[in-house]
């Protein structure tokens, strides 16, 4: 990787602000969190930085408090479910910024892990505030950031503190970079990208750069819709975004040129009301009735991905086959699930939704890697430059 992470710094006796991506699921009337592998997920580099003798400042944000406080938002229960984690105290500041924040970071013995509060309790996180920035990074010596599910965003923790202390990637940070980097320029071969979701325009850049690195690409999920009409299919009532209609064939005919396989259902799940109990039925694509949606890859579109994905020693998966949050709908994208976590090859899980899944299923372990930033995977794939690992110190 060619930017320098914690282990090339001396972090002994410094303080290091260690932003982090704690935007774990908890139920606000509770404060129960449901799903702590975020906090997990950083543990790697917070134990790395405690055994050093750090002095540990973590950041993170929380929901969407858009710049205000809320306080089924704050970051307490957070730090209850770290401290218990790395079995270890964890103090807790009531703000991010201010005089009591300096005095907590301020009186840090070595090996000690202090928590700040939401940074996106101030709206000058978000917009990358160069006073805000500088006040968190007063709080430190150097800034390590592990929060590869913000790294898209150029906020204030995440870009701006990077102007004023030394900057280098945490453990997670450096393991999802090397995962990607590897999957766009050194996959084992054959290498296959199968892509998801609602709709094609979330996703069309990751489609047109991904077709000159893959061997195969496959498409389902109500994004299928567009692609299908672009071929001349009904697609009944099933959303399709008109003004990518072109782009959809032109994708399609770049495939042709470049001879990389481009897999569309051949049958779908479809029902005349998206609700629960719906009545549904199994057609062929090419006969979709024009008063229908699209809710589910059919059990003949099952078998052909799976028949292709068999053959592939990479595979990259991003979105879900139907309306998956509905379990009427969600068949096509447990089945995908389920049949990549007995692949003997490298199995990539990225997207929010495909992440939920894998997870609810129980099937983290039996993938090779699974992403732990949605967005943030989506943009690198696409090519994009992330803004909060281009403010890290190169290695040259």
């Amino acid at each position: 990787m060619p930017k320098k992470t914690v282990e090339d710094i001396d972090v002994k006796d410094k303080r290091v602000l260690l932003r982090v991506d704690f935007n774990v699921p908890l139920n606000i009337n509770t404060g129960v969190i449901s799903d702590d592998s975020r906090i997990r997920a950083s543990l790697p580099t917070i134990k790395y930085l405690v055994s050093r003798k750090a002095r540990v400042i973590i950041c993170s944000h929380l929901g969407r408090p858009k710049g205000k406080v809320v306080e089924s938002l704050r970051m307490a229960p957070i730090a209850q479910r770290l401290s218990e984690l790395v079995d270890l105290p964890v103090i807790t500041a009531s703000d991010c910024t201010g005089p009591e924040v300096e005095s907590k970071a301020g009186k840090l013995k070595e090996g000690d892990i202090l928590v700040l509060e939401n940074l996106r309790f101030h709206p000058e996180e978000e917009e990358n505030d160069a006073g805000f920035a500088r006040k968190l990074a007063g709080l430190a010596d150097i800034y390590v950031n592990d929060a590869f599910g913000t790294a898209h965003r150029a906020h204030a923790s995440t870009v701006g503190v990077a102007k004023y202390l030394p900057a280098v990637a945490g453990f997670l940070m450096t393991k999802e970079l090397r995962v990607m980097e590897k999957l766009l320029h050194d996959p084992e071969r054959p290498s296959a990208c199968l892509i998801g979701g609602a709709k094609v325009s979330d996703k069309m850049e990751l489609l047109q750069n991904m077709l000159k690195r893959v061997d195969m690409l496959l498409v389902g999920g109500g994004m299928a819709a567009t692609f299908l009409k672009a071929e001349g299919y009904e697609v009944g009532h099933s959303l399709v975004e008109d003004d990518k209609l072109e782009l959809a064939k032109k994708l399609l005919q770049e495939a042709k040129e470049w001879k990389v396989p481009f897999l569309l259902p051949i049958d779908a799940i479809v029902a005349e009301e998206i609700r629960a109990g719906a009545s549904t039925r199994v057609v062929p694509t090419t006969n979709i009735p024009v008063a229908s949606h699209i809710v589910d890859i059919g059990p003949k579109s099952i078998a052909l991905f799976q028949n292709g994905l068999k053959k592939c020693r990479t595979v990259m998966w991003n979105g879900p086959m139907g309306i998956y949050e509905m379990p009427q709908f969600a068949q096509g994208t447990r089945a995908i699930a389920s049949f990549l976590s007995t692949l003997d090859a490298t199995t990539i899980i990225g997207g929010g939704s495909s992440v939920e899944v894998v997870q609810e299923m129980g099937l983290t372990g039996k993938m090779t890697h699974v992403s732990t930033g949605g967005g943030a995977s989506l943009r690198f794939l696409e090519g994009a430059t992330l803004p909060g690992v281009e403010v890290l110190l190169d290695r040259k």
